[in-house]
């Protein structure tokens, strides 16, 4: 079974059983449980939805099925085509929509498909809503429109080339000091939209040498699809050999962004966030939030300039919430989110490569200095599986009891802050297991300090089953 039915919409693998995976029923149920849910909310019985997609093969099935759906519905759809996730985003709002449809399965292979779901701010539906919209699918009686009220589709080109225009008209992209850096980019698209996006963008910056890898959007993924290190060996090369300033990889509805140094290293996924929060701090004060599994070093950096750091549960809504919660300026996920609420609530590669190519044009360092100017913090990912009958939330109440002289969070799942180090366990909402993150300044001690926790989890089960 590939179907996974979330808060935020609707994702699963094409093709099989309806119910059990994202089948053209499923798709037209999802779509029409979501249409209802904006007309009860807004009150509206008229309505105008954004549509976009990434490139991946599926993509134009499933949206010709939401686009028939939604019109089915008697909504206006505004079809956008070939886009990224935080195009739709910005469209929703400048176009004055009731709402939008990403169709996109982010970093997952080619053989899924979803359909990420938004309000009229443009932003992803919350748990309570999500949760609206599931009861609406779970029990669809729908009343779809007679001939003389069907919705009408609408194609529009044009909100790549408006989306690229807000980020050019944010204060802090300096377009004038990028283009006297003279920078030589690469980018890697993974055969996905950022191919029609990244080259106007870098142009519209004044980046005049561009060499492009995969940015013919074919939908099929040169590469597994999803920006981490073993994935973007190929861009590293091609950065050295072209001798280029810094590399640019985005998924495939480009809201992540990774970066490569000139010397072909990584920067890092979770350090794209950090150096961009860095820029903004530097030229205007304020508060930052990331998740709870996201890297120290952005609290390290927010401290340096007398600001205030918080953390959120996982999750982009949850940032979103925390952002506007605490007044932040800057935040997003160690996963290369960035969410710039400047232009708009959510994560933003194009963002991210204007205030990165800024940041590095003004600080006249090489992209691997500006790197290895940022506190050094290594994450461990582990897991531990555990048999159906163990109660996870009792282990991780006890956890967080044992460590209760220490940090200790537990707005999501149990979070330990010890000096300059911290593990986060959080349980799967799908199955009986306990994801282990833990960050320390090298690899070696943070895998110690996750062995210490798997230990101690494992000692709590040992004594429930004397």
């Amino acid at each position: 079974m590939s179907l996974i039915k979330s808060i935020s919409g609707f994702r699963g693998t094409i093709g099989g059983k309806e119910g059990d995976n994202l089948t053209p029923i499923d798709v037209v149920k999802f779509t029409s449980a979501f249409s209802q849910f904006i007309k009860e909310s807004s009150k509206k019985e008229k309505l105008k939805i954004v549509v976009g997609r990434d490139a991946r093969i599926s993509g134009e099935m499933v949206s010709n099925l939401v686009v028939g759906t939604l019109m089915g519905m008697g909504v206006d759809v505004i079809d956008t085509g070939l886009s990224t996730t935080p195009t739709v985003e910005v469209a929703v709002t400048e176009l004055k929509a009731d709402g939008g449809i990403i169709l996109t399965a982010s970093h997952n292979p080619a053989q899924w498909n979803a359909l990420k779901l938004l309000n009229g701010k443009g932003e992803f539906i919350n748990a309570e809503e999500g949760k609206r919209v599931l009861e609406l699918a779970a029990n669809p009686v729908f009343n779809f429109s007679e001939v003389m009220k069907l919705g009408k589709c609408i194609k529009d080109d044009t909100t790549i080339d408006l989306h690229i225009q807000k980020v050019l008209d944010i204060p802090l992209v300096d377009t004038q000091a990028i283009k006297n850096a003279n920078f030589k980019v690469a980018f890697d698209a993974v055969n996905s939209t950022g191919g029609i996006v990244l080259p106007k963008l870098l142009k519209a910056l004044g980046v005049n040498e561009i060499v492009e890898l995969y940015a013919e959007p074919t939908g099929v993924f040169a590469h597994n699809p999803e920006p981490l290190p073993e994935n973007i060996t190929e861009i590293c090369n091609v950065v050295v050999k072209n001798k280029c300033d810094v590399g640019f990889i985005v998924d495939p509805d480009v809201d992540r962004l990774a970066l490569v140094c000139e010397n072909g290293d990584p920067f890092g996924e979770e350090y794209t966030l950090v150096a961009v929060a860095d820029y903004i701090l530097s030229q205007t004060p304020g508060n930052t939030v990331s998740n709870m599994s996201s890297t120290r070093a952005l609290r390290d950096i927010t401290e340096k300039y007398n600001q205030k750091y918080n953390a959120s549960a996982v999750g982009e809504v949850n940032v979103v919430e925390m952002m506007k919660a605490t007044n932040a300026i800057i935040g997003g996920e160690g996963n290369g989110g960035i969410i710039y609420p400047e232009l708009h609530y959510g994560r933003d590669a194009l963002v991210g490569i204007a205030l990165f190519l800024t940041l590095l044009a003004k600080k006249k360092m090489t992209c691997s200095e500006l790197r290895y100017s940022y506190p050094e913090y290594i994450i461990s990912k582990n897991k531990m599986e555990l048999t159906p009958d163990i109660n996870v939330d009792k282990i991780l109440e006890r956890m967080a009891e044992k460590y209760s002289s220490y940090d200790v969070s537990t707005i999501d799942g149990v979070k330990i802050n010890f000096d300059k180090e911290w593990v986060h366990l959080r349980k799967s909402n799908t199955e009986p297991i306990i994801r282990i993150y833990s960050e320390s300044d090298n690899i070696t001690k943070a895998d110690h300090l996750a062995n210490t926790i798997i230990a101690d989890i494992t000692a709590f089960i040992r004594q429930d089953m004397k």
